[in-house]
């Protein structure tokens, strides 16, 4: 999987455990993508900050500090789809 593919994987599934603090299974996933980045890839450190449009990654690669930006509105798409399905939501 390529770097960019996988910070965006993680990125996705971060919002989704973040704002399903009860969906285990997301936070698993959300885990599992970590690896990947650290093991896989090689980061070190990732974090995010997002803004009105954009949601920026920022990582640590061999000592080197570097970002990445998505659309927002693209990133967010799974946790729009999975709280607009009622399979999902059973409150």
């Amino acid at each position: 999987m390529r770097l960019e593919d996988a910070l965006f994987n993680w990125l996705q599934i971060k919002i989704v455990a973040e704002a399903r603090t009860d969906d285990m299974a997301a936070e698993e996933t959300r885990l599992f993508f970590e690896e990947i980045l650290r093991d896989d890839h090689g980061l070190t450190e990732f974090t995010t900050s997002p803004d009105e449009l954009r949601i920026t990654i920022s990582y640590e690669l061999e000592g080197i500090r570097k970002t990445l930006m998505f659309d927002r509105e693209l990133a967010e798409q799974l946790l729009t789809d999975i709280n607009s399905n009622p399979k999902y939501n059973n409150e």
